[in-house]
């Protein structure tokens, strides 16, 4: 039997969404990720801060320049379409029924996620740093 070893920051059964920090469109999803999911399923972290940092660099991923939304689950890495359909798929109703997008080919998905992700800046704006958390919502970052 095998022991999985988790990515730092990351106790048994938490679920993280990496975002970016300085993205409103990202922004934006965070603050619709704590509005709707009432029961605090996920964690959440900037790809800017230093956990958000460590974790990239955990799983290989860019550092410099991130170009998706990540989730990770029992230490597993979801991106792209398939991080968002996932998250949604926990989410209550009526948000949990977009998960059913799935039956879409993934690469027709992604090629959908990359056309917005990689014009966020020029479509939704960047603040000049991350935003912090405001009191209540704290304990919802690592």
């Amino acid at each position: 039997m095998t022991v999985q070893k988790l990515p730092p920051f990351i106790l048994p059964g938490e679920r993280v969404v990496l975002f970016d920090g300085v993205c409103k469109l990202c922004n934006g999803w965070v603050k619709f990720l704590i509005r709707h999911d009432p029961q605090q399923r996920f964690r959440l972290a900037s790809v800017q801060s230093v956990q958000g940092q460590v974790l990239l660099a955990w799983f290989g991923l860019p550092t410099e320049q991130f170009e998706t939304m990540a989730y990770i689950e029992e230490g597993e890495l979801l991106v792209r379409s398939d991080a968002l359909l996932c998250l949604f798929a926990q989410l209550p109703r009526p948000w949990r029924f977009l998960r059913l997008l799935r039956v879409i080919p993934r690469p027709m998905r992604d090629w959908c996620y990359d056309r917005i992700a990689l014009n966020r800046y020029r479509l939704f704006g960047r603040y000049d740093s991350c935003l912090l958390p405001n009191a209540d919502h704290a304990r919802r970052f690592l």
